[in-house]
């Protein structure tokens, strides 16, 4: 005998944004309107206590978050969607490693209303070494295979400001490759004993 499932209503549609498994939330101009229970455990606060904050405050930066912000804006705008892998920062000021997904409710205007999802990706991209937050901006970008000169470009640095950087990437991580630099920042590589 089939039984047909009725459809879900209101209240169940709302109960599976809270339950899911990955982070859920809904901005409005990058403040967050409701957030899911994995989202808030995800950065160690309540749920109540996320609703109505910048997404700023989870940023490592606020230079961070205006620049993804930028970046964001423009591909939500023109795709319809948006997706990357960065730093954020728990309540304790712990850094770890976002995938991000989000699209907007208004493609013309899309931090009007938008839709995230934030998955912990930290268990496979671990933190191997402790670098200062421009290291890590210039190791995203260089993840996303983009030249030193877009990566000034993006950063608003020089060419050679970001060949530093990269430079000081290779020394830190003991690596003499851009593979094995990218192998060993999102935690692929074997550990390497200290040379102290």
């Amino acid at each position: 005998m089939d039984f047909q499932k009725p459809l879900l209503s209101a209240d169940d549609l709302g109960l599976a944004f809270d339950l899911a498994p990955v982070g859920l939330c809904v901005l409005n101009y990058r403040v967050i309107q409701r957030c899911n229970q994995a989202f808030a455990e995800m950065f160690g606060y309540p749920p109540a206590e996320l609703n109505g904050q910048s997404m700023a405050m989870l940023y490592p930066s606020v230079e961070e978050f205006e620049r993804i912000g930028q970046r964001g804006w423009a591909r939500l705008r023109d795709r319809g969607l948006y997706s990357d892998e960065r730093l954020m920062k728990r309540r304790n000021a712990e850094l770890f490693w976002c995938h991000v997904v989000g699209r907007p409710l208004y493609q013309d205007d899309p931090f009007a209303c938008a839709v995230w999802m934030v998955e912990d990706i930290s268990a496979r991209r671990p933190m191997t070494a402790r670098l200062t937050l421009r290291e890590y901006q210039v190791a995203q970008l260089l993840s996303q295979a983009l030249t030193s000169k877009q990566i000034a470009r993006e950063l608003q640095i020089s060419p050679r400001t970001v060949e530093a950087h990269r430079a000081r990437l290779l020394r830190k991580l003991r690596v003499s490759t851009p593979n094995e630099l990218l192998l060993s920042l999102f935690g692929y590589a074997e550990e390497r004993p200290e040379n102290d």
